[in-house]
């Protein structure tokens, strides 16, 4: 998603702060002389990118590469969808590593100690002959699969030769596959009637889950999946199943966040019928339960 809302919604069925405060309070409490993750990796799209979408968009005219975007913390614009840092920005500082690198600027082997950034703003989980094998033409934007070829290209790059002697080094890194999803319904939800988009949300876990455990190389044990409730996570099951195949241990796996309350949303859906609104929010009602669906499947299959 190019955007975010500005409130939440849903409370405590859609949301849940619990797991992530949990999440955010074991990084934050490691040392970062002694933290557990070396190197962190990330997949996603606009929630997520730390200056890809520059070297895809090739657009300097964008608004997102001028301020105000980048002005609260960087004082320039950076190619984050924000006007400071983002979520990934924050865990990284947790971590004691810098920031995370976009991995379109890297060219050499060091230019990954601290990790990889995948992400880019417009992706989707989904390729665009999905959409429109079914009559939607999003573009040729980046989606999932592109981004885990990126991830396996770099690999290549840090273990010349033998993908097993990167083992260690995924042992001891922290993977967010998310956020990534929010485009996949963005476009067919403002063409189409809820109860056809709705067909894609299993197909988008499906993708999630399949991307986790892909047999490519070898197979690990995975030490953790934490699910974090919080931002958008159509991220695709298959590059799930490919990272732990891989060597990933720890993966943090975003939902999705209420996209009842986002702007556009609230804008090309305005309706007089009260009945359309959350009293206490005052965002829309079926699209957050169309978010709860999502998140539902979502937390079922990361359960198997």
């Amino acid at each position: 998603m190019a955007s975010s809302p500005s409130g939440g919604g849903g409370g405590a069925r859609l949301l849940f702060p619990v797991v992530v405060v949990a999440a955010a309070a074991a990084l934050a409490g490691a040392a970062p002389a002694s933290a557990c993750y070396t190197r962190l990796f990330s997949f996603g799209d606009s929630l997520a990118d730390t200056g890809n979408y520059r070297f895809v968009c090739g657009d300097d005219s964008d608004p997102v590469f001028r301020l105000p975007y980048g002005e609260t913390f960087f004082h320039r614009a950076t190619g984050r969808f924000s006007n400071g840092r983002i979520v990934l920005d924050f865990i990284a500082g947790a971590l004691g590593i810098p920031f995370v690198r976009p991995y379109l600027s890297g060219w050499r082997a060091e230019d990954f100690a601290s990790g990889a950034n995948f992400a880019v703003g417009g992706a989707t989980a989904l390729s665009p002959e999905f959409f429109r094998d079914r009559g939607f033409d999003i573009g040729d934007v980046v989606h999932l699969d592109m981004e885990m070829r990126w991830f396996r290209d770099m690999l290549g790059l840090l273990c010349p030769g033998d993908l097993a002697g990167c083992s260690d080094m995924m042992n001891r890194s922290l993977f967010m596959v998310g956020e990534i999803g929010g485009n996949d319904y963005s476009t067919p939800l403002l063409k189409a009637r809820l109860p056809f988009v709705t067909t894609f949300a299993p197909i988008v876990i499906a993708k999630i889950s399949s991307t986790i455990t892909v047999s490519v190389s070898f197979a690990v044990h995975t030490r953790r999946v934490v699910t974090a409730i919080e931002y958008y996570s159509n991220a695709n099951a298959s590059s799930l199943q490919e990272l732990i195949r891989l060597g990933a241990k720890t993966l943090v796996v975003p939902g999705n966040l209420p996209i009842g309350c986002i702007p556009n949303y609230l804008l090309a859906f305005q309706s007089d019928n009260k009945e359309d609104y959350e009293q206490e929010t005052g965002c829309i009602g079926w699209l957050n339960e169309f978010s709860r669906y999502h998140n539902k499947l979502l937390i079922e299959e990361l359960e198997k």
